[in-house]
């Protein structure tokens, strides 16, 4: 029998994916008649580590001019959840943190895995994130069981994923408890140019909450957050918790010095991946990768407090517009219409503060 080369054909899925930008939340009646009424906090238990959590749940990007000590000190006061950068030694976490309201970061490499357990030993987080860009490397399925034989009452969050079968292979078979979902969405990460992957991020969110919360596990929405409004489109897509990064840039609280530049004054700016973190970390860009990540400056925007306000007040807001009583009640409450164009871009030029 002759043998011939078959070639393997590619796929093309026909549905439209969707971000934040493409729809609003159609209002509803409701009984609320104040944002006083709105409670945020959320109670969770999760199956892997039989662990609760109280808290509202909005979480910092693990990245190294978000994720500082500085702004847990202003967050955890909101009762929500700083997500420490994995640059950090273990010499210099203080040993006061609630840890309630912070994550400890790892890589999954060796050396990872070793200075990992000397946090744990200074320290004892109650939450553990795998800080990995791409979620679907073997390597990572097999730190990530191993990482919950050794820490079985520990509150393991992994990604980053953007599909329903890897959401359901971490929370299943490797003990998860919570998987951090979002590929290329983020303000400076160049992964979808640099790689042609990714997913538009609501259709993400959408897609892993149902199989996460098919088989009792949670979600995180990171990336894609421009807008508090973007938080409650992430939330009544089903994210359990939403993770924040350029909205809290350029605050007093945020990494990086201060440069004034005509009168004006900024703050750096880096995705992790890019050549900026690689050359402050690993001396610069390997020779096989190539950077994946924008460096940009954020205009100084003072201390952190008036923007979680802000957000806080958008989520209750949204509520008080579809009828949720709390956040817990957004999805059930949500309603989403496609648009072509959500604002009106008149006067986009600088406000008037």
């Amino acid at each position: 029998m002759k043998k011939t080369n078959q070639t393997l054909k590619m796929k093309v899925e026909n549905t439209v994916k969707l971000d934040f930008t493409d729809v609003l939340i159609r209002p509803k009646r409701s009984a609320l008649s104040s944002r006083r009424e709105v409670n945020l906090e959320r109670t969770f238990l999760f199956k892997n580590s039989n662990q609760t959590w109280t808290g509202v749940p909005i979480i910092t990007s693990n990245m190294d001019t978000i994720g500082t000590f500085e702004m847990y000190n202003v967050l955890s006061k909101y009762k929500m959840i700083t997500c420490f950068h994995k640059h950090y030694e273990p010499k210099d976490y203080p040993l006061d943190l609630n840890k309630e309201y912070y994550m400890v970061s790892t890589g999954i490499k060796e050396k990872d895995l070793a200075k990992l357990t000397k946090i744990v030993e200074r320290i004892d987080p109650k939450f553990i994130c795998v800080d990995v860009a791409n979620g679907y490397m073997l390597e990572l399925v097999v730190f990530a069981k191993q990482l919950r034989k050794l820490y079985p009452d520990k509150i393991l969050v992994c990604g980053n994923v953007v599909t329903r079968e890897m959401t359901e292979e971490l929370i299943l078979n490797c003990g998860i408890d919570i998987v951090k979902v979002g590929i290329g969405s983020g303000s400076v990460c160049l992964t979808r140019l640099q790689t042609g992957v990714g997913m538009p991020q609501l259709s993400a969110v959408i897609e892993c909450a149902d199989a996460a919360h098919g088989v009792n596990g949670c979600i995180i929405s990171d990336g894609g957050i421009q807008y508090p409004g973007d938080v409650s489109k992430a939330l009544g897509g089903g994210a359990d918790f939403v993770m924040l990064g350029s909205m809290l840039a350029g605050h007093d609280e945020s990494g990086g010095e201060l440069e004034e530049i005509d009168g004006r004054l900024y703050k750096i700016f880096y995705g992790m991946s890019s050549s900026t973190a690689m050359r402050k970390y690993h001396g610069g860009v390997a020779k096989y990768r190539s950077s994946e990540g924008k460096t940009v400056r954020i205009q100084y925007k003072g201390s952190v407090e008036e923007t979680i306000q802000s957000i806080l007040g958008g989520v209750r807001s949204t509520c008080t517009y579809i009828g949720a009583n709390t956040v817990k009640q957004i999805p059930k409450c949500t309603t989403f219409m496609k648009v072509n164009n959500q604002v009106n871009t008149i006067h986009n030029g600088k406000e008037v503060k």
